[in-house]
């Protein structure tokens, strides 16, 4: 069978291999569709932490059982699936409290396991979700609106709350969207004149704005001088990231999902003065991919899926997808 292999920084490879065993707590899958994310752009750049080369990429996918065991799950031969695929311990501190998100000895897909981007994979039983009804399209979306998902538990986001995000990729499309679903207002921020009109029209963000000099104030009177209660970064910029709590009200919280591999600086008066509350969003749990597939009727798959190539066209089309000019929002691959 075929698989794509990111050797190393800037170079990809078609192989051959045979076709996986899968162990007792396995179940063997036809790849139908892969996603391409943050996740995979930054290993080809060579700047993804917790990475190693060479890798199989791809974590978000639409796949098919070909072959099962008996399951708990009531999941057969023929079914379609969703590949939750973060790995977790179950024993571990994070785990025991309900946090496998970020468990200490995660492997996740794609990243510190080979991924999605081969014609079949066997992975464990535990970390698949019943597909219902969900197209193809629908599938290779539930995992970056997971973490969206995840990140607005994390806030508890409510009804009517002013909410800032920054960065309108994929993951921050997903945060603005899923945000509206309940109920709250939405501003997105962003450098890219092009993206913001596009989570204007195709999305349907409430407010737009560009990042520059004017974006705070911009922002201030939106929300009529009160800030926004929360803020998320989905960029993994340094600068956004450390400019980000200037769009928080005081009392409210800012919340890092974008990852830079580096150190940060924030002015410790200015932030503690809002008393801002600093969290982290990593990855989704199971309950998370759960919520996404309840709602993902409400999210406009079709405008959030850009481009989508043949998986024997992947190579020669990656480099064009990391290009900003390129209008790549979300980028699929089809087998």
């Amino acid at each position: 069978m075929k698989y794509i292999v990111c050797e190393r920084p800037g170079k990809f490879s078609m192989r051959e291999k045979t076709l996986p065993q899968r162990d007792q707590n396995e179940a063997l899958l036809k790849v139908n569709k892969v996603g391409i994310c943050g996740t995979d752009i930054h290993a080809f750049a060579g700047n993804q932490p917790f990475f190693s080369y060479p890798r199989i990429l791809g974590h978000e996918l639409s796949c098919t059982v070909l072959e099962i065991g008996e399951n708990e799950k009531k999941i057969s031969n023929g079914d379609n699936v969703i590949v939750m695929p973060y790995i977790s311990c179950k024993h571990c501190i994070a785990c025991n409290n309900g946090k496998t998100n970020c468990c200490t000895n995660i492997n996740v897909l794609g990243v510190h396991k080979d991924g999605g981007m081969q014609e079949k994979i066997s992975v464990p039983i535990d970390i698949l979700l019943p597909a219902k009804d969900l197209t193809f399209n629908q599938m290779v979306i539930v995992e970056p609106l997971s973490i969206g998902a995840h990140a607005i538990k994390r806030a508890n986001v409510k009804p009517n709350d002013f909410v800032a995000v920054i960065g309108c990729g994929p993951i921050g499309i997903g945060i603005m969207k899923l945000s509206q679903i309940i109920g709250a207002k939405v501003i997105a921020i962003d450098t890219n004149e092009q993206r913001l009109n596009f989570v204007r029209e195709k999305i349907g963000v409430d407010f737009v704005v560009k990042a520059g000099k004017n974006s705070l104030e911009n922002v201030s009177k939106i929300t009529n001088g009160d800030l926004c209660y929360t803020v998320f970064d989905a960029t993994g910029n340094k600068f956004a990231l450390e400019s980000g709590p200037d769009y928080m009200s005081h009392g409210g919280n800012f919340v890092l999902v974008g990852l830079f591999n580096g150190e940060l600086t924030y002015t410790h008066p200015s932030v503690h003065a809002k008393e801002m509350s600093l969290m982290c969003s990593r990855n989704a749990t199971l309950a998370d991919f759960e919520y996404v597939i309840s709602i993902i009727h409400k999210f406009p798959t079709e405008s959030f899926i850009t481009h989508d190539v043949s998986f024997n066209d992947m190579i020669i089309n990656f480099e064009e997808w990391i290009n900003p000019d390129s209008g790549v929002i979300k980028a699929t691959v089809s087998f």
